[in-house]
């Protein structure tokens, strides 16, 4: 299993008090699940007081290795509008899975707008049950490959088909992510050549958020990663670039994300 830069690390919120307690490996999936993986991330933390850990929530469904009701399960965590945020205690670790955007379906079978906003055991969506492999990859003594090998398995006893209209949506949702120049959900829907009402219903279907949703939090992800280059920045062209109508837009947009003006949150991170 080779490691590679994959995913944003400007979701982290603070990202220099971040890595005083906590440690992230990315790697890559297998063959057979590189088409609905994007990637696993392995958390470790060291933390002699209580640490809240928040992550700015991107549009994709991470299922990780936690301890639920006392329970070690892999836990689904759908798309949410609200702040994420983890409190750390201790020494631990936990294993995830990244999702490519509109590819959870495939293992959920039904709408992923069903699941947005919500936190919930893998096996009370698709009856096939976690505990074993969430306590295998939890285990003190385990690998970093061999937890990549035991989630896995438990995706194996799924079956999952690629999906053509899954694929469209994902080239779509990596253009939103990587072009700065789009800032609109219109321009989403004229690339796909749809209408913005059934590029919507895709989606909400396929994502379980809407498109505005998806190109704005890809455009406050670039602000925050300006935020974290520590050079001083121009918030009122910023906001104008990333399509913000002024500056006090973005600020009420990245405040509502992040729990801070950027701004601020440049001084602080």
């Amino acid at each position: 299993m080779r490691d590679e830069h994959l995913g944003r690390d400007h979701a982290i919120v603070g990202p220099t008090a971040a890595a005083q307690h906590i440690n992230v490996r990315r790697m890559v999936p297998s063959a057979r699940w590189e088409p609905f993986v994007e990637y696993f991330w392995l958390v470790r933390w060291s933390c002699d007081l209580p640490h809240a850990q928040q992550v700015i929530p991107q549009p994709c469904i991470h299922v990780a290795a936690e301890i639920w009701d006392g329970v070690p399960r892999l836990l689904v965590n759908g798309v949410t509008r609200k702040p994420f945020t983890r409190t750390l205690h201790g020494t631990g670790h936990t294993l995830g899975a990244a999702f490519r955007p509109a590819s959870f379906r495939a293992l959920l079978g039904a709408d992923v707008g069903t699941v947005s906003g919500r936190t919930i055991p893998m096996a009370e969506l698709t009856g096939r049950d976690d505990v074993a492999a969430a306590s295998a990859i939890l285990d003190a003594e385990v690998t970093d490959e061999r937890m990549v090998d035991v989630f896995e398995g438990y995706l194996d006893l799924h079956d999952a088909a690629k999906d053509p209209v899954a694929e469209r949506i994902n080239a779509l949702v990596r253009v939103a992510e990587t072009d700065r120049s789009l800032v609109r959900a219109s321009q989403l829907a004229e690339m796909a050549g749809v209408s913005l009402r059934t590029l919507e219903r895709q989606f909400t279907a396929y994502l379980g958020i809407g498109p505005k949703w998806v190109v704005q939090r890809f455009r406050l992800l670039d602000a925050a990663a300006a935020a974290h280059t520590g050079a001083a920045t121009d918030w009122a062209a910023l906001a104008d670039e990333l399509g913000f109508s002024d500056q006090a837009h973005l600020t009420r947009a990245f405040t509502a994300v992040v729990g801070t003006p950027p701004a601020t949150y440049q001084r602080e991170a």
